[in-house]
């Protein structure tokens, strides 16, 4: 008789959090019929300005099977386990900020280069979601073939980076500070592309200079704009 699921859990907070979210994300996208092309990356959108779909893309999937195939890939890591080793939870969590941000910069530069370089333009509309090891790579692009190939590679290209010492030095401080950088972008973005409406927060274009910030609420106003004295702009 196996281990009860509970014991397994708490094993590993890291994995079955990023299960959870996964999971949650796929249950919300179906009850609102939101098809995964609305919230994966592809060229022509980060184009556009939908920087967001950097941080959606990589806990979304195109099918059931898509989600179970790239979960149970994670779940059954042990990098939680070999806390002893220097890894564990805290590495797991640190370097996951890493692979999301990474990892969809990257397919953009591959999604780049092949557009420009080769003129591919049928890159400018592939839409790359989800994560996938280096094992199942070829079985889920057979599985699950509208599964962007090029946007999993990008992943385990990032993710063996990061195995083989190649990308480090990730403490708690820069996890938390690159935490908090990807969660302003996401929501200027978000804002900014007119995909979510932040009432508090307010963009404001001005001819040539920096865009201003307004966030409003509770009747208080903190503005930042651009002011020009004798040429310079002073914001």
């Amino acid at each position: 008789m196996g281990r009860p699921l509970f014991y397994e859990i708490l094993e590993k907070p890291a994995a079955s959090c990023i299960i959870g979210i996964c999971s949650a994300i796929w249950f919300y996208r179906q009850k609102k019929n939101i098809g995964y092309q609305h919230v994966g990356l592809s060229y022509e959108t980060a184009v556009q300005g939908y920087h967001w779909r950097i941080i959606t893309s990589a806990f979304s999937h195109i099918s059931v099977l898509h989600l179970v195939f790239n979960t149970s890939a994670l779940w059954s890591r042990v990098v939680e386990q070999l806390g002893h080793l220097g890894l564990g939870v805290a590495y797991c969590l640190q370097y996951t900020f890493v692979l999301v941000g990474l990892s969809g910069l990257l397919v953009l530069g591959m999604y780049h280069f092949l557009i420009q370089r080769f003129k591919i333009e049928y890159f400018r509309r592939v839409t790359a979601v989800g994560f996938a090891p280096f094992g199942s790579l070829i079985f889920t692009s057979i599985i699950v073939p509208q599964a962007s190939f090029l946007g999993h590679l990008s992943g385990i290209i990032v993710g063996y980076a990061i195995a083989w010492g190649l990308i480090h030095g990730m403490t708690n401080y820069w996890a938390v500070s690159m935490l908090g950088w990807i969660a302003v972008v996401f929501v200027f973005s978000l804002k900014r592309s007119g995909a979510y409406d932040f009432n508090f927060l307010k963009i404001e274009s001005v001819t040539d200079s920096l865009p201003s910030v307004r966030f409003i609420g509770n009747g208080r106003t903190l503005q930042m704009s651009t002011i020009p004295v004798e040429g310079v702009q002073i914001v």
